[in-house]
Formats: structure tokens, sequence, C-alpha cells
């Protein structure tokens, strides 16, 4: 299968994994413990990443797959990869606030190009075509794509800025930052949704001062990048960049052009 097709396999293997999280998700009860490192990981986590690492490995034999739940992943190193978080924002998934979603994503030479992210508690899919424009789908979804609307960022207003932070990992780092610029409104969101609001024309920057890994933020990259944003290191304002060693991120921001970056 060629990369021209890649568009369809996120978009099936994504939906097939937020119907496997919303089945967990509508119980009453369902499995949580903790990692090595103690962030959480549920059940739900799990039956995703079978889901999706099965049907890339399926669809793309020759590419190397990175997943946050498949430790020994970690140990890829290759110019050319897919990186998988199946369920980012565990901690937003267990209080149950739907702020969660499927991130499946194509890195070619440190750079992401290819990015699914689906939230489907709020039936909302952005998602790369093939051109590497960004769109975005909305639920109900079927097995053939429904319309779709071309994302594209907004032309921001410096003395009022729209932002967007964590919802789970604000901190007094983060809002001293975000408090040396013009800003006519803070919302706070969960995982990779950050991006595609972003990418969406529903906000203007989001800095992150915080720790993040290559999974949790390359396909909402993709996704900004498509729709003509950008992420960038926090401390010298170079781009973000993907396969490094442990997969870690540095802080960055992620911005709309026009922004007037203030220095860390």
């Amino acid at each position: 299968m060629t990369t021209g097709r890649m568009d369809t396999v996120f978009r099936d293997l994504a939906l097939r994994a937020g119907a496997a999280i919303m089945e967990i998700y509508q119980r009453p009860d369902f499995d949580v413990r903790a990692k090595s490192d103690d962030s959480p990981v549920t059940e739900a986590d799990l039956a995703a990443d079978r889901i999706i690492a099965q049907g890339l490995a399926r669809a793309f034999p020759d590419i190397p797959i990175v997943t946050e739940e498949r430790a020994d992943s970690h140990q890829v190193r290759a110019a050319r990869f897919l990186i998988v978080d199946p369920l980012d924002g565990t901690k937003e998934f267990i209080r149950r606030r739907g702020d969660f979603t499927v991130n499946i994503a194509l890195v070619e030479d440190g750079v992401p190009t290819r990015g699914i992210v689906y939230a489907p508690a709020k039936e909302r899919l952005f998602l790369t075509l093939d051109d590497g424009a960004a769109v975005e789908e909305r639920g109900p979804f079927a097995d053939t794509p429904g319309a779709r609307t071309p994302l594209q960022v907004r032309t921001p207003d410096n003395a009022a800025l729209l932002v967007v932070a964590s919802k789970s990992h604000r901190d007094a780092a983060t809002d001293a930052h975000i408090a040396r610029y013009g800003v006519a409104d803070l919302v706070s969101a969960g995982s990779s949704l950050k991006f595609c609001l972003l990418a969406a024309g529903e906000a203007d920057l989001y800095p992150r001062l915080g720790r993040t890994m290559e999974w949790d933020t390359a396909a909402g990259h993709a996704v900004l990048a498509g729709a003509g944003g950008r992420v960038l290191r926090l401390d010298d304002h170079t781009p973000l960049a993907y396969g490094k060693p442990g997969f870690e991120n540095p802080f960055f921001v992620a911005h709309v052009p026009g922004v007037d970056l203030i220095a860390p």
C-alpha cells in the first residue's frame, strides 16, 4: 500500500479505535492502572492500541511503528516512521470530560507530514489529505467520508489573542508565559485537540511548558501545519523536530502566522 492511501487507512483505524474506546467509556466502570512512569493507562488505551498497531502493520509493513503503549517500539530509529497515541488525554477519559483523542501520524525526516486526530466523544475528526492539506469531518461517521471542511488558520490580533492551554497540565509557569501576551480569551482543552483548535481558526496560540512526548503531538502538529500553522521549540523558536532519542519533546509553542512570539 502506498502513502497515497494513508489518509484512508488512518481514518478507518481511528474510527475503529474510537468505537472501541467509546464502548468502554460508556460503561459504569473500567479498569485503570499506573504505568512505570506513574501515568494512567486504561483498557481503552490498550484496546485502541491493538486495533491501530495491527492495522498499520498490515497496511504499511515496511514502515516502522512507534506507539506509546509498546515500550519495545520506543527503540525505533528511522527517518520515516508511523507514530501513535491510541488514547491521548487518558486523564480526560478517566474523568469523563470528553477531551480525548486518537492520534496517528507519519513522520518523514523529522517532520510530521500526515496525521489524524479523532475525538470520538465530540464527534470531531481532523486529518491531512494526500496533498498535505488539512480538513475537518464532522460526525456521525460512515464507512465513506462525509462532508469535509478545509481548515485554515485565522489572522490573529496581537492585542487580543485567543489562547488555548492544557486542561490537565496547566501550571504557574504556563500562566506566567501566557500573561505576557495580549489575551482576549483563554480556553482550556485536553489532548491534541489544542492543535486542532488553532487549525480550525478557533485559537491563535498554544504554548506548552511541560513534558510531552512525540506521540502526543505529531498528529496534531501535522494537522496544524496542513492548515498553515507552525510548531516551534520554545527556547529558540526553531521547528519542533521528531525522531529524537527517547521521543521526548522540549517545551514548545504552536501558533498561527502573525503572532508576535515572546522569548521564554
